[in-house]
C-alpha cells in the first residue's frame, strides 16, 4: 500500500469527510479536513472567515494548510470543495500524494446538502449547488488520479474506497 498522503476531492456533500474519516480509521492514519484546519488556525468558523476576510483570504489560508500538511506523516485529507480549482493546490497534492475524486451524482447531493453549512452556499439554493457543480466538476476530474463512485451509500463507498487505496502501490 502507498505511504503518501491521500487527498479526497469533490463537491460538498459528495462524502469526502465521512468516507475520509472512516478510511483513516481503517488505515490507522490521521485524518484532516482542510476547512476544519483553516477554521482551527484562525479560531473562527469558515463562515466567519468568509464574512470577515473574504473568499480570497480563505483560499490562501487553504493553500497554507495544504503546504503545512504535506510536511507531515501521510494522512487522509478531505479538501474543501474548491481547493482543487487552483492549479497550485493540485500541483502540491500531486507532488505529495494521490488524489481521489469522490464522485456522487448531483441529484443525490441536492437531496441532502445543507446549504447553510457551506460558506459559498449560505442562504443559497439548489441552483447555487448546481452552479458550483458545473464550475468544479471538470477540475475534480482533471486533478484526480482515481475516481470513486459514491452513489451506492456509505457502506459500499467505504468498502470500495478502502479496497482502492489498499490496491495502490
Amino acid at each position: 500500500m502507498i505511504q503518501m498522503h491521500i487527498f479526497l476531492v469533490g463537491m460538498a456533500g459528495a462524502g469526502k469527510t465521512s468516507l475520509g474519516r472512516r478510511l483513516a480509521q481503517n488505515l490507522n492514519w490521521p485524518f484532516v479536513d482542510t476547512d476544519q484546519r483553516v477554521s482551527e488556525m484562525m479560531g473562527m468558523t469558515v463562515n466567519e472567515i468568509f464574512s470577515t476576510f473574504g473568499e480570497a483570504f480563505f483560499r490562501n489560508a487553504e493553500t497554507g494548510a495544504l503546504v503545512e500538511l504535506v510536511g507531515q506523516a501521510p494522512c487522509v485529507v478531505s479538501t474543501g470543495g474548491e481547493l482543487c480549482t487552483f492549479n497550485e493546490n493540485v500541483t502540491i497534492m500531486k507532488n505529495h500524494g494521490i488524489i481521489i475524486h469522490i464522485d456522487r451524482p448531483l441529484d443525490q447531493i441536492l437531496s441532502d446538502i445543507k446549504t447553510d453549512r457551506r460558506p459559498l452556499l449560505a442562504g443559497g439554493s439548489h441552483e447555487d449547488v448546481i452552479d458550483q457543480y458545473n464550475r468544479c466538476i471538470g477540475h475534480y476530474r482533471a486533478a484526480a488520479d482515481y475516481r470513486l463512485d459514491n452513489s451506492k451509500g456509505f457502506v459500499v463507498g467505504i468498502k470500495n474506497l478502502t479496497e482502492l487505496v489498499e490496491g495502490i502501490e
